[in-house]
This record gives structure tokens, C-alpha cells and sequence, in this order.
């Protein structure tokens, strides 16, 4: 405890932090009481070594050790250690040995950042491509595998993704002779519903071969297979023109070294008059690095950028942003929803896999919630044009189309 006990002496001022090391041996960490953080989280260290692995590589012990069980929570949860120390970084800057270490991972962001259309693919097919069955398990019933949206707080999560798709619709100001494209379609569901309530031609692009099959069932057995297609294509070969063009939860798999190329071809297939509108988790504060354990164990590839290294890359395509959205507390709910349902259902998903797989999901969803709910994650939504009088000059119109979709939407429900 030579190196942890410093850093989080320094650390904790907020709420009570008991540690019992490997050796027996307690130390306590206390500051002022919250109701942002339980009383006090007990956590229990079962390796000799495990303590200095924790000082000097956060997120891989964390990760890696909850994993293979080389810590455990006593009456809480993983979430419950994680949520103490996120609360004190909230208020308080990194540890300069952290910052050390990150300065160190971003001296390889550029070359871990290299994501040509064949790694891409297998990027996509290392998480994308898992048992269908587990999705079902914790998502919603449309599989919508990204940020709901919590118009009221009581909603349950099946409200919380359909109350999205109209957020996201709404944005689009999308008509019946419409042709759109959805990048990163997923299992159809935001294709599948802009083609049935608008009559909108819809071309959904995935590079997971388990969503395309998923997603083209889904079609035919909803009579929409004449209004969506979905295709395994990558973004970079669409030569076709589009009225509107919709990506959610796709941004994340692009690359950095790749936005110049993302945004170029957004711009050269959207028609004069077309509207796009891009649902992507983001970080609130200055750019930063793909967290280690993340990058390895969960989404290879991936990187979370922050504000001023998306802008620049739609400025120089020709792109208007016309409006721009941050929706961080509503991705915090949604990972809690999808907790509680893991949670539910974990034997059924050890079952599947094992009970490693699912201490790294239970770590998984539980990391994510606490980084949307107190440190830097978030989620932009943004809008873009070529012309900027294809929008309405005032944001109504967004609130009047998601109150008419909600409204036509219960009623259907109603009827059936």
C-alpha cells in the first residue's frame, strides 16, 4: 500500500473509503459525508500486489482485477468503489502520476487511432458480433444499443429508446419521399422506425454481420423489407446521394486519423437541401485518450473525442453545424436501466459465457455509468446542414415533432 496509501489520502474528501489489504492490514480514507456516495464502501484486496498495480495503473487494475477477482466489494457492488473515487476526481484534479501515465498513452493515440475499413470490420465483429442473446438480455426491446432519452424521469427504458428515436426524428424534419441513410444501422431499429412511421426509403449500412442478418428479418417480418434495406457496407464506399442521413452510436468506431474522410463523405452525399443529425458519446472537457482497459477488453479501436476535435473536421467539409446537443445524464440512466437488467439476468448470461465475462460486464456498465455521471462522458447530437435555411429559424419545431410522434405512437399502442 506504499503508493496507493499517498494517493488516496490526497484523494478522498469526499465520503468513506475502507480498504482491507491482502495481509489483513486496514486503512481508512475519510472525508466529508454526501448523499452522492454510500456511507461508507469496504473493499477488500486479495492479492499481496494488487494494491501497487492500483497506483500505478488505475484503469487496467481496476478492470482487469475486478475481473479475475483480485478485489471485492463488501456489502456494495464494483459500481459502488468506482462512484467514491469518481466523486472525488469530480472534485478534484488527477493525481499527477495519472496524468504522467495518460500524457504517456497519448503520445500512441495517433497510431492506436488507425482504423482502415479491414480492422474496422474487425473491431465491430469483437463486440458487435457476440451472442444475440445477450443484448436481449439488457437492451431494450428494440435493441437500441445507445443513449435513451428520459423526457421524464419515472420512464422505463423501453419510453426512454422510443422517446430517442423521436428526439432524433424530430431533428431530422423528415418526409414521406425522403431517402435516407442510416450509418451504423445496428439491429435496424432506427431505420425500422423511421421507415414505418414516415414512408421514408431507408438504406442502413452495418459492418457486424450478426446485425445485418438481425436487422433484414426484422424488416420482412414487420412488411418494411420494401422500405428498409440493410446492407454490410462500410461508410467510406456510399456513392449514392441522400435526403437525410442519421448515425447513432457509430462515431465512436471511426478513428481520429478518419473524421477529415467521415465528415467529406457525409458532405458528398447529402442532397443541397438535406439534413443529418450525428449521435455520438463525447467528452465534455479537452481532448484525452481511449481508457486502456476499454480499449482492450470492450471496444478495440474505439475513442471518445471531445468537442474540438469533432468541429474542425465539419468546418473543413463544407458541413454547418446547426445545432448541437449534450445529452451526458441521460446516457448515466440509460447504463443504469441496462444494469439492472444484466443484473437480473446474469445466470442466463454465465450460462452463455462465464462468470469472468460477466464480472467484466457488471465492470463494463458499471465504469461507464459513474464517467457519465461525474467525470467527463457525454453525449453530442449533432446537426448538420449545407444550406442553413433548411432549418427553421427556431428550435420548436423539434419539441412539436416529438409531442405529435409520442402522441401517434400511444395511440398505435392504444389500438393494438
Amino acid at each position: 500500500m506504499y503508493l496507493l496509501q499517498p494517493i488516496l489520502s490526497h484523494m478522498i474528501k469526499i465520503g468513506s473509503l475502507k480498504i482491507v489489504n491482502a495481509d489483513g492490514k486496514i486503512y481508512r480514507f475519510s472525508g466529508q459525508k454526501s448523499d452522492l456516495v454510500p456511507n461508507e464502501v469496504c473493499v477488500h484486496f486479495h492479492d499481496n500486489g494488487y494494491a501497487n498495480w492500483l497506483a500505478l495503473s488505475p484503469s487496467m487494475a481496476l478492470g482487469k482485477g475486478y475481473m479475475e477477482d483480485q478485489l471485492s466489494v463488501e456489502g456494495g457492488t464494483i459500481y459502488d468503489f468506482l462512484q467514491i473515487l469518481s466523486v472525488n476526481v469530480e472534485n478534484d484534479d488527477y493525481h499527477w502520476l495519472h496524468r504522467f501515465l495518460e500524457s504517456l498513452d497519448g503520445l500512441r493515440k495517433r497510431f492506436l487511432q488507425f482504423n482502415p475499413a479491414s480492422k474496422s470490420r474487425k473491431n465491430v465483429a469483437h463486440h458487435y458480433d457476440l451472442s444475440g442473446e445477450l443484448y436481449r438480455l439488457f437492451l431494450d426491446k428494440d435493441r437500441q444499443y445507445s443513449c435513451a432519452y428520459f423526457a421524464g424521469p419515472e420512464n422505463d427504458l423501453d419510453t426512454a429508446q422510443t422517446d430517442k428515436k423521436s428526439h432524433i426524428a424530430a431533428k431530422l424534419l423528415l418526409e414521406r419521399d425522403h431517402k435516407v441513410l442510416d450509418i451504423g444501422s445496428g439491429w435496424g431499429g432506427m431505420g425500422l422506425y423511421i421507415a414505418r412511421h414516415f414512408g421514408a426509403q431507408v438504406e442502413g449500412i452495418t459492418l457486424s454481420e450478426e446485425q445485418l442478418k438481425e436487422s433484414n428479418q426484422r424488416a420482412k417480418l414487420e412488411n418494411l423489407n420494401a422500405k428498409a434495406q440493410f446492407h454490410l457496407k462500410d461508410y467510406r464506399t456510399v456513392t449514392e446521394k441522400f435526403d437525410r442521413i442519421v448515425s447513432v452510436g457509430m462515431f465512436e468506431h471511426v478513428g481520429i486519423n478518419h473524421y477529415a474522410k467521415y465528415f467529406g463523405k457525409i458532405h458528398d452525399c447529402l442532397n443541397p437541401d438535406g439534413v443529418a443529425l450525428l449521435h455520438t458519446i463525447g467528452r465534455i472537457g479537452s481532448p484525452s485518450v481511449t481508457d486502456p482497459w476499454i480499449r482492450k477488453y470492450i471496444f478495440p479501436g474505439g475513442y471518445i473525442p471531445s468537442l474540438s476535435e469533432i468541429m474542425p473536421a465539419i468546418e473543413k467539409s463544407g458541413l454547418i453545424a446547426s445545432d448541437v446537443e449534450f445529452l451526458g445524464l441521460h446516457y448515466a440512466e440509460t447504463l443504469r436501466h441496462w444494469q439492472q437488467c444484466f443484473q437480473a439476468n446474469r445466470g442466463k448470461v454465465r450460462n452463455i459465457y462465464d462468470e469472468t465475462f460477466c464480472r467484466m460486464w457488471e465492470y463494463y456498465l458499471s465504469c461507464s455509468e459513474v464517467s457519465f455521471r461525474h467525470l467527463d462522458s457525454t453525449v453530442f447530437q449533432i446537426q448538420l446542414v449545407k444550406d442553413r435555411r433548411v432549418v427553421p429559424m427556431t428550435r420548436d419545431y423539434m419539441a412539436n415533432q416529438e409531442t405529435a410522434l409520442r402522441e401517434a405512437i400511444a395511440n398505435d399502442n392504444r389500438a393494438a
